[in-house]
């Protein structure tokens, strides 16, 4: 078991990493395959673990306290009771649907005080990974004589729904299936999910989201960005939908929290679910983003963040509503800034361009290298071309028309539009009916129609202005010529008439079409203008940049082979895919410009000098947290009478691996990942180790907000807490779970040494 070989690690030794060890690899890197890939070098760099203590399948490891939360985040299990940490950005959505003006969780804050006090929220998820396979033979058998990338893929996925099904019968579990290097390789992961996961305890926005905008994407960093949620199981420990009745999972591994903290030149593990990035991509890829997409979406959502920002300020009632949307339209709007700045500073258009000039003089060195990578550049360049005016429309459709809520909204009735233009049954016509007005209440509920009017009118105007008119979808050019430009009066046209403006209308609107009523969509205004970009999309954009895609996806099969065949001496990672990996690095600062040098943590004075700046409402925070700072009362948690708050690494990470564990040298957690400098946001596509920090909240910034400030010590009596003592070997502290009380004479022996070994630490 982990949890004996941990132990006997913690003994063996509490030596600090030295910083001059070796700089990490980049990469996110599949854990089945780290003894043959990356163990001797993890542990060169300092890694007291093996390969089978991060992964197995035999024997609890730490792969079994990490989950996919919600299937757009990270969490780890941190007790043997199912608690759960993430990120509080991750656990946001769940605190704004339990808030509302009366109990408001995102300004105060929620911490339950038992576990009946926990929250169960519908929908949400924890998913376990039990274990993976390549599957890549299988997948593959018969596509060698397919004539089309269609006819391959569909040979492909009549295989995949084989293998799901023969590795799935007869259990609970579930089996995901995902291709590597563009479709050189197919590996599985067979998965456990629970679906009755309760919050537990948020700190105020004012902690979990101190910087708020400002400080997104930056270093240095004060935010106390975490949240606690319990995973519930039925009663032989397996998912179960919700009941009162269920009880806490039993993990088979949670992972134990260091008190001793970090150090520059500490080694770190990240464990998580990173979501998409895109290494390999070609030069013109890279051009496309930096010069084309990236500008037009940037623009797009700073003036939707604009107006919302300003609604949400007059009124606490849309302050709620939008809480979470504003979040998440702002995470990426400044991840793109970011992103351009990273790609302009690390050159990484002209770094793409020389691996081309090298792979195609590696080319022509071998006339036998001619017939499968012979044109490929060619190709590449032939793509890339077709996409002119394509993605800039796609990115125009998917941020400017989607984000307008009330067409986003409306476009969801195109399917019931068609049923009745077909004529179906009217039962057909009914069940989708039902259908779409179940998903009314949760839409309106978070959704203003006079704040969505003024975003209809400023995303229309560019739309108009920002694409050349031969890819204005119809409906458009005839508004603007209407009003004569003016999309205010347009929107204000739209919003007194649409029955999409409310729940009530909609509801009417489905009323009347059960009663037989076939125009009812065709005659609303907002349905109207919706349909018609839809179908504009579907037949003038999608049709070329699916099939240019297709083409791409082969040609970057085959770039990503030569590639490989190229740099036979270079271990290869796969992109992120929203699957488990595994990143690893160093405790290190870093110079974000020249001359300037930031240290590797931050503390709690630098959030009350930010505080007591006045120079931004994102930097307000509880008189509570003043106060703890004022009189130092910071328990076990401080170090030499200051509070460390959040650290830095050189772990490779990206969207998804939020709220993913930092884990030390030893297999104990020392903080939660949250995000990356804005100067490493390009890591998505380029990494340069000398850019890329990744951001995390320290393990004991979390305990001292839940102990000393929530006063919810009882969710820190779950965790198992290790610290140091005076001889250099590891002791368990005295809230670990199932640990017997000691007498009180012992007990105070224990908590000075203890504190003394944290006050050591750095």
């Amino acid at each position: 078991m982990i949890r004996k070989h941990l132990i006997a690690l913690f003994a063996a030794t509490c030596l600090s990493l030295s910083s001059t060890v070796a700089r990490p690899d980049e990469g996110m890197w599949l854990p089945m395959l780290l003894k043959q890939l990356n163990e001797s070098e993890m542990q060169k760099k300092g890694m007291r673990l093996t390969a089978d203590d991060i992964y197995s399948v035999n024997q609890s490891s730490l792969k079994d306290a990490i989950v996919s939360f919600g299937g757009f985040c990270t969490g780890e299990m941190i007790s043997s009771e199912g608690l759960l940490l993430t990120n509080h950005h991750c656990g946001y959505g769940s605190v704004q649907e339990h808030s509302s003006v009366e109990h408001d969780y995102l300004t105060n804050g929620f911490w339950a005080m038992d576990k009946a006090q926990e929250l169960p929220n519908p929908g949400l998820t924890a998913t376990f990974i039990v274990r993976m396979e390549d599957v890549t033979k299988q997948l593959l058998a018969g596509t060698a004589n397919a004539k089309t990338e269609a006819e391959r893929e569909a040979i492909v996925q009549r295989n995949m729904a084989q293998v799901r099904k023969a590795a799935t019968a007869g259990t609970h579990y579930e089996a995901v299936i995902k291709p590597y290097y563009y479709g050189n390789e197919y590996y599985m992961y067979i998965t456990e999910t629970f679906k009755d996961v309760r919050l537990v305890g948020a700190p105020p926005s004012s902690i979990g989201k101190f910087g708020g905008d400002t400080d997104n994407w930056m270093w240095p960093r004060h935010t106390g960005d975490f949240s606690l949620f319990r995973v519930y199981a039925g009663p032989d420990n397996a998912p179960a939908e919700y009941s009162p009745s269920n009880k806490p999972y039993k993990p088979r591994h949670h992972l134990p929290i260091s008190l001793s903290g970090i150090k520059e030149g500490d080694f770190t593990l990240i464990f998580g679910f990173p979501g998409r990035t895109n290494e390999y991509l070609t030069s013109q890829a890279v051009k496309e983003i930096y010069e084309v997409s990236n500008p037009a979406k940037i623009k797009i959502r700073e003036t939707k963040l604009n107006i919302l920002d300003k609604d949400m300020k007059a009124s606490d009632a849309i302050r709620i509503q939008y809480a979470a949307k504003y979040a998440s339209i702002a995470n990426y709007w400044k991840k793109w800034i970011g992103e351009n700045r990273g790609i302009k500073k690390a050159k990484a258009i002209a770094t793409k361009q020389q691996l081309e000039e090298q792979f195609a003089r590696w080319i022509a060195a071998d006339p036998a290298r001619q017939q499968p990578y012979g044109s490929l550049l060619a190709d590449f360049a032939k793509n890339y071309n077709a996409l002119n005016g394509i993605t800039i429309s796609r990115d125009y459709y998917t941020e400017a028309a989607n984000g307008i809520e009330l067409l986003k909204f409306a476009n969801t009735f195109i399917g019931l539009q068609e049923l009745l233009e077909a004529k179906a049954p009217q039962q057909d016509i009914n069940a989708m009916a039902d259908k779409l007005e179940k998903s009314a209440p949760a839409f309106y509920k978070d959704y203003s129609a006079p704040t969505d009017q003024k975003v209809f009118a400023a995303l229309l105007d560019l739309y108009y202005t920002g694409l050349d008119k031969q890819w204005h979808p119809a409906a458009l050019d005839a508004a603007h010529d209407t009003y004569k430009g003016d999309f205010g009066k347009y929107a204000a046209a739209v919003y007194s008439k649409s029955l999409f403006t409310s729940e009530a209308g909609v509801k009417k609107a489905l009323s009347a079409i059960r009663a037989g009523k076939k125009d009812v969509l065709a005659k609303d205004p907002a349905y109207q203008l919706s349909s018609n970009i839809t179908t504009h999309y579907r037949n003038s954009v999608l049709p070329t940049y699916n099939q240019v895609n297709e083409n791409l996806n082969l040609l970057y099969r085959t770039y990503m082979a030569g590639l490989r065949e190229m740099q036979k001496d270079k271990t290869f990672y796969p992109d992120a895919n929203s699957t488990l990996r595994v990143a690893y690095g160093l405790v290190e600062p870093f110079e974000p410009v020249d001359g300037v040098q930031y240290k590797y943590y931050t503390t709690l004075e630098g959030i009350i000098e930010k505080a007591e700046t006045g120079a931004a409402e994102d930097y307000a925070i509880p008189a509570k947290l003043k106060e703890l700072y004022l009189k130092k009362d910071y328990g076990p948690y401080g170090v030499n009478g200051q509070m460390p708050v959040a650290f830095i690494a050189s772990n490779h990470t990206t969207g998804g691996n939020s709220g993913s564990p930092v884990i030390n040298a030893n297999g104990q957690l020392i903080g939660t990942n949250f995000d990356r400098n804005w100067e490493g946001t390009m890591s998505d596509i380029v990494y340069n180790p000398d850019q890329v920090r990744n951001i995390a909240v320290d393990a004991r910034y979390m305990l001292f907000i839940v102990d000393k400030f929530a006063g919810a010590g009882h969710l820190v009596k779950e965790m198992t807490l290790i610290t140091d003592d005076t001889s250099g070997l590891p002791q368990v502290d005295a809230r670990r779970e199932g640990e017997k009380k000691a007498p009180a004479k012992k007990k105070k022996q224990k908590a000075k040494k203890k504190n003394k070994a944290v006050a050591e630490v750095q």
